[in-house]
């Protein structure tokens, strides 16, 4: 099995969901990033989702737009991206999946950023506005160079593409639990079980559902619906708020996980 696998695989054998955590890559700078995601993966994350700072992140709340801009103005591009990544992986084997925009793929084409990305160490991509139904190039990259692939399905999104999306997927499909953008919110979305449910229907593949989920009663209800749960503004608000002093930002990185992690932690009913 390869990391994404063994991460889910481990989650069901302890009758809970896999938790994944996002960060953008370099926010604030390249050396803080990396502390924070050492708190990040030393407090128990099963798969880390990696923002790739972009200029325009259309899917994104002000949380991480204002982290990616942190990221940009930090130095953090492409390379130092990937070099995060290998340094990452001289302690961790934790599984990494790039949450990135297609236009950055596809500035250096789809086979070289495939090529690159497996050799620093990330082991899937997750590209937020590329439709599968014209990701035939980016497919085959991902394939040839073992990376696995991860579509968004939408609380809009129609039964008929479902299908085509699972099809298109190798790693795990991730379910936007709302309409909008990323960030924080103080009740979860209705029907996530059902939804869930109906993509199951077309995939043995795991499901992890993302965007609001901001609180450990909030991580309870996602674990016991889908394989997975995805937080990310809340635990890139401990960022922003300590940017300026690392020390204080890895203890509130760890402490905002353990506190997240008690969501997760009595299993599924």
């Amino acid at each position: 099995m390869n990391r994404i696998e063994k991460a889910f695989a481990q989650a069901r054998a302890e009758n809970r969901a896999a938790f994944v955590g996002y960060l953008c890559a370099g926010d604030p700078n390249f050396e803080s990033s990396l502390e924070a995601c050492r708190a990040v993966i030393e407090t128990g994350v099963d798969i880390l989702e990696l923002g790739v700072p972009f200029s325009d992140p259309l899917a994104d709340g002000l949380t991480n737009q204002l982290a990616a801009q942190r990221a940009l103005e930090g130095g953090m591009n492409g390379s130092r991206v990937l070099d995060l990544v290998r340094a990452i992986r001289e302690f961790s084997e934790v599984p990494l999946v790039f949450y990135a925009y297609y236009n950055l793929v596809f500035a250096q084409g789809s086979e070289a950023y495939a090529e690159r990305a497996k050799a620093a160490g990330v082991d899937g991509l997750l590209t937020l506005d590329l439709p599968p139904e014209e990701a035939e190039e980016h497919l085959a990259a991902c394939t040839k160079h073992g990376l696995k692939t991860v579509f968004i399905v939408a609380p809009t999104t129609p039964e008929s593409r479902l299908e085509i999306i699972c099809r298109a997927t190798t790693g795990f499909i991730y379910y936007v639990s709302r309409e909008g953008v990323t960030g924080e919110q103080a009740a979860m979305s209705e029907g996530i079980q059902r939804n869930v449910e109906a993509i199951k229907a077309h995939t043995d593949l795991p499901v992890v559902v993302g965007f609001g989920i901001s609180n450990a009663g909030h991580v309870k209800t996602v674990a016991q619906a889908a394989d997975g749960v995805v937080v990310g503004s809340a635990i890139v608000n401990c960022i922003a708020e300590h940017a300026d002093d690392p020390v204080a930002m890895s203890g509130a990185l760890r402490s905002k996980m353990r506190a997240l992690l008690t969501g997760n932690a009595l299993g599924k009913d």
